[in-house]
């Protein structure tokens, strides 16, 4: 048996037996001394079955003229497949006893995650220079190359022809576009079976994360192409995990024992064609893209390629392109194994050591061709940066911060570095530490990276946290000598509205008013304010959200003043209906509003005028003017109206009747008027229905009929989730209810003459079609069923139920051939819809939610369907077996359905139930 996936594929009993037979000495190696150009010596190992090639070690070597391609080993006759093979081999059957060590949990909500920094990236890194995307020509080989290295070598040069040539001199958005087609090309690739294609589009796309030609636009490229890696990765991993799970899912927590050798050898091939890659830049991106693969290979797969990786990015010179090498292993990183903390902390150190770079004559030169500035080319790294610390701060001790500010300092306080410290770690760590930040702060050159933002920074932690009380007044002057020197408005109002937080969280109006007054000072000439409205609007709202005291806050000399610079109507008034809001409205406290409610609607339930229901109504309507804004009280009075319409009627039996009739349409109105003003969606769907139920009641059809029609219409405007005692709960189960007691009122409701039969039996099951629903959810299909034993009690000569005076259904059309066939074909189409769920819930094997609607379906038609047809009957068994077919069918249930089928049997007219008991079996769970 072989498995073929990205390229050759090996025999299954080969590579078993290569695995036994390369299991070597394991030579440590210290990464720290490692470089991948370094020269590499082979040297002859003995395994436990002779002497084989099979190990490297690194040495420097002073006697060699020109530094190897790192893939000297391979060029040497080393297989470097082999050395992989060998690797995976080394877990011996004993190291599967050893004691596991515990891992962190996976990140939580607290963690940023990557998708979250995506847009600002693309939208912050942009370029009007023309892009493009063209090949490189291969290098030459060696000819010490062995055939079987050669010939893998040889198919991935092939892989490297084609499609890259085409693009030239785009625009940044052709460039987006074109890299999003390669990404569908690479999934349709996949989807069609054609892995080779699929490697050969992710290679390509790697290739370009080489070139800095234009480097303003890089960390946007990146972006772009480690889309397409991941991709990549998501579609490795999830087939050799689908390749697992046959015959049950392989668990999330599964381990090697668990993947079967078909597996093994699929993922293998994979690392072994990655590995041939010749390419430095492409190799690595692609191995880090399916790390998580070593999952299905051994327990300490993971750990020893990040180890391997981060050296292998040693060997990238340019240093930006270094950078974003880091950022995306440590990226995979935190997905795979984020308790893995040691490969995080040595791309970190690794990327210090190559900040010299940044001043050195390559850089310079680049930065003179592209006519880029220092200061804006330090800003490409700050996305990479700010990564791999988010990732190395993340639930890491303080202690951990106090060493990163000693590296700072031993590189001079570089601003960047500095700068993507203060965000990535936690506010309080930094605010017990900034006056040691304020300290390194005034050291950083000025030129590289503008002071006032790295305040910025130290701003945003104090503002969450505070550091210790009597440094306070210290630091806020400190940062306030430097923010009241900056000449840009803009770069000024930016950094002073973050520290306004701090002052107002620490200090008294009398620092807030000095703060306004400087701001005041820098805004007003050129009337710079009118470009600040945004920035300027914050500073009132985080001055409202610490000062409450109204006469305190126009104690301030400075705030009206303050309010002056808001000379666009719009916005002024704007602001002062945000301190309106604050100091007088108190109706916006929603306690309030709920306690006013109930006092009023105690109130109005008191209030009565005996017989004069038109004097009552009159009193509902004043009512619904004066306390439109409280929602409780309109639900109140809408319920009082309806209860009126059936006390006239109830009184008025027989007398006046067109004047009954009237009144009777004068409170539907009343209601179908105030119903469209409430917010709560199921408010108004269960008041609908009220209404129209009570106008069915006292037969006024067309009233009932729009009530229907309206509940209907707004079922699209259900959300997924509503607030339930301020916390977010699903919808559905609230939807399915309401669906329920509409489906059962329908029954009485006659057709209208103009719309056709079953209209809105038709019109709710079309909405049901078209709304929503949450993903993986069976709410629709439950529906369907639902809506059958509807169906079918309509098809009876006399309806279970009825209202007086109002001809149904079973009246208008007396069970007419025609109608009856309506309900057929609709009891048809469901059954049909219900069936398709089932079987795609097989085929995505979710048994248990597929037992549970078989289950209820059976039971639908065991009470409402002729079972004395073959079909139906050989389909109710059918269901019957498929929700016991996996033993999550309640034992208990099945007993008593299978006695009351028996007990049915006995009926006279119920003997065809014996044949269909005897088919239907227990099964014992699995």
């Amino acid at each position: 048996m072989s498995v073929g996936t990205a390229g050759h594929s090996l025999p299954l009993s080969l590579l078993c037996e290569q695995l036994q037979r390369c299991h070597p000495e394991v030579v440590p190696v210290d990464f720290g001394d490692y470089h991948p150009l370094k020269p590499i010596m082979v040297t002859d190992t003995k395994t436990r079955r002779g002497a084989r090639k099979g190990s490297t070690s690194s040495s420097s070597s002073s006697s060699s003229s020109a530094p190897p391609d790192p893939l000297s080993s391979m060029l040497d006759g080393t297989d470097p497949l082999s050395m992989f093979a060998a690797a995976s081999a080394s877990e011996t059957p004993a190291m599967s006893h050893s004691r596991r060590e515990k891992e962190d949990e996976l990140v939580g909500p607290d963690f940023e995650p990557w998708p979250a920094k995506r847009g600002e990236i693309l939208a912050r890194f942009t370029t009007t220079e023309k892009l493009s995307i063209v090949r490189k020509a291969p290098g030459p080989g060696s000819s010490a190359v062995s055939e079987k290295v050669r010939t893998r070598l040889e198919e991935l040069d092939d892989l490297e022809e084609g499609s890259q040539r085409e693009l030239l001199n785009l625009s940044q958005q052709d460039y987006a576009n074109r890299i999003e087609e390669l990404n569908q090309s690479l999934k349709e690739a996949w989807a069609s079976d054609q892995k080779v294609k699929a490697l050969k589009i992710v290679i390509q796309c790697s290739k370009l994360l080489s070139d800095t030609s234009v480097i303003q636009f890089y960390p946007s490229k990146f972006v772009l192409i480690t889309d397409i890696l991941d991709t990549f990765g998501r579609l490795v991993y999830d087939r050799i995990w689908t390749m697992c799970s046959d015959p049950r899912p392989l668990p999330d927590s599964f381990t090697v024992e668990d993947v079967n050798d078909t597996a093994k050898e699929t993922c293998l091939n994979w690392f072994f064609k990655i590995a041939s890659i010749r390419e430095l830049l492409p190799r690595l991106y692609v191995e880090a893209a399916i790390l998580k693969c070593n999952r299905f290979l051994n327990k300490t797969g993971i750990q020893e390629t990040l180890t391997r990786l981060t050296a292998m990015i040693r060997g990238i010179g340019d240093p930006l392109v270094a950078a974003y090498a880091r950022a995306y292993l440590c990226r995979i990183g935190m997905e795979v194994a984020p308790h893995l903390k040691d490969s995080l902390n040595c791309n970190f150190f690794d990327l210090l050591g190559t900040f010299q770079q940044i001043s050195g004559e390559s850089v310079r030169n680049q930065l003179v061709q592209q006519r880029v500035e220092v200061p804006e080319y330090l800003t490409l790294y700050s996305p990479a940066i700010s990564w791999i610390l988010q990732c190395i701060a993340y639930r890491a001790p303080e202690p951990l911060l106090t060493e990163m500010m000693e590296r700072c300092k031993k590189l001079g306080n570089n601003a960047l570095l500095l700068n993507s410290v203060m965000r990535a770690f936690r506010p309080e760590f930094v605010a017990a530490r900034a006056t040691d930040f304020i300290a390194m702060i005034k050291e950083c050159d000025e030129a590289g990276f503008p002071k006032h933002l790295l305040f910025g920074s130290l701003g945003r932690s104090l503002a969450c946290a505070d550091p210790p009380e009597s440094e306070r007044l210290t630091i806020l002057n400190e940062a306030w000598k430097v923010i009241t020197k900056v000449r840009s408005p803009q770069d000024y109002v930016n950094c002073a509205e973050i520290w306004v937080e701090f002052t107002c969280r620490n200090f008294t109006k009398r620092e807030v008013n000095t703060v306004l007054a400087d701001i005041i000072k820098h805004m007003t000439p050129d009337r710079a304010f009118e470009d600040a409205y945004p920035q300027l609007q914050s500073v009132i709202r985080k001055i409202l959200t610490y000062f409450h005291d109204f006469s305190v806050l126009f104690s301030m000399e400075r705030f009206l003043p303050f309010l002056d610079m808001f000379q666009k109507d719009s916005v002024r008034v704007e602001v002062c209906r945000s301190i309106m809001e604050v100091f007088i409205n108190a109706l916006t406290l929603e306690d309030e509003k709920r306690s006013l409610a109930l006092l009023i609607i105690g109130f109005i339930r008191m209030v009565s005028f005996g017989r004069d229901f038109e004097q009552q109504l009159s009193f509902c309507v004043e009512a619904r003017a004066t306390f439109c804004n409280l929602e409780p009280v309109l639900v109140q009075l809408i319920h009082m109206v309806n209860q009126l319409a059936m006390e006239t009627r109830r009184v008025m039996r027989g007398s006046h009747s067109r004047k009954t009739a009237s009144f009777v349409r004068a409170c539907a109105a009343y209601s179908y008027i105030t119903i469209p003003s409430l917010s709560s969606i199921f408010s108004r769907l269960s008041l609908y229905l009220l209404s129209g139920q009570v106008a069915l009641a006292n037969q006024c059809l067309s009233q009932a009929d729009a009530f229907l029609k309206a509940a209907v219409s707004i079922l699209p405007e259900v959300p997924r989730s509503i607030s339930v005692e301020g916390k977010l709960r699903s919808s559905e189960s609230f939807l399915l209810d309401f669906i329920s007691n509409f489906l059962a009122t329908l029954l009485v409701v006659p057709d209208h003459p103009e719309h056709g039969v079953l209209y809105l039996v038709r019109g709710l099951l079309n909405m049901v079609q078209d709304y929503t629903w949450e993903d993986n959810s069976d709410a629709k299909v439950r529906v369907y069923i639902s809506a059958l034993p509807l169906l079918a009690a309509m098809s009876q000569e006399t309806y279970l139920y009825s209202i007086p005076k109002v001809d149904s259904n079973e009246t208008l059309y007396g069970g007419d051939p025609k109608f009856l066939s309506e309900l057929n074909k609709l009891c048809d189409t469901l059954i049909g819809q219900i069936l398709d769920h089932l079987k795609a819930l097989g085929r995505d094997e979710n048994t248990r939610r597929q037992g549970a609607l078989a289950f209820s379906l059976f039971a639908v038609l065991l009470a409402h369907g002729d079972l004395r047809n073959n079909k139906l009957s050989q389909l109710a068994i059918n269901l019957w077996n498929l929700s016991h077919k996996h033993g999550y069918c309640e034992t208990r249930i099945s007993v008593r359905t299978l006695d009351y089928i028996k007990h049915q049997a006995q009926q006279p007219d119920m003997a065809h139930l014996s044949d269909t008991i005897q088919r239907l079996a227990l099964q014992s769970r699995t």
